[in-house]
């Protein structure tokens, strides 16, 4: 199960990297063999018009050779730049709704919130958000931070079970803890039955008389956890 967006990503970009070594293997095998032509040419004592034959060839075929890696790079470019287009499209898109957002970063641990998206700059790829939940002081406000892309995952859709992700026993993911709005490292406990059940996660340094509690969490509270999570 590939986990939206950035395995996506990663995927397309291993793809573009087999071609690009698909390319130049092909580049290799193609030149070393017709060296090992103009070399048995020289030494075979063939007439001029001959050689001249070969060596047209060769240019030919090095030529062609150049011409497809060229075409590879400007096809990579669009793709790469299309690909940008579109994740800039939908980071617009989730104005209004509610996103995981590391708000908070340091040596030692990433702080998680349930924010709403306030606004996204494409220009400068950043998104204003909204932290709805002030703090316990009673002089706390909601707050308002400007979090770079990579610090946004978007939820699954509640009315839309079947787009999510399917997190199988044993996963590890970051999930909203019951009763709050802050984000937490947990492992999916048992298999659902279908996409829209609720689930049964056993978080991080959750434990009660020596024990990791169990806790009920919808599909759509729940999303991968990324890759160096720190808690």
């Amino acid at each position: 199960m590939v986990d939206k967006p950035v395995d996506t990503i990663l995927l397309k970009l291993r793809g573009l990297y087999a071609r690009a070594k698909e390319l130049s293997e092909n580049e290799i095998s193609a030149s070393n063999a017709l060296i090992g032509l103009l070399d048995g040419l020289l030494q075979s004592g063939a007439s001029t018009a001959q050689k001249k034959k070969i060596v047209a060839f060769y240019i030919s075929e090095v030529g062609e050779q150049k011409k497809k890696r060229i075409k590879s790079d400007t096809d990579s470019a669009r793709f790469s730049a299309a690909s940008m287009r579109n994740q800039l499209d939908q980071a617009a898109s989730l104005k209004g709704e509610q996103v995981a957002a590391r708000v908070k970063s340091d040596d030692e641990k990433d702080e998680w919130f349930v924010v709403k998206v306030i606004h996204f700059d494409k220009e400068t790829k950043e998104y204003e958000v909204l932290d709805e939940e002030p703090g316990d002081d009673e002089e706390s406000t909601q707050k308002k931070y400007k979090l770079p892309m990579s610090y946004i995952i978007p939820f699954p859709k509640k009315g839309d079970p079947s787009s999510a992700p399917d997190f199988g026993q044993g996963r590890q993911v970051l999930a909203v803890y019951p009763g709050t709005t802050a984000l937490y490292r947990a492992t999916v406990a048992s298999h659902r039955k279908r996409k829209s059940d609720d689930y049964i996660l056993e978080f991080d340094d959750d434990e009660e008389d020596g024990a990791l509690p169990q806790r009920a969490v919808p599909f759509y509270r729940v999303v991968a956890l990324p890759e160096g999570h720190r808690q």
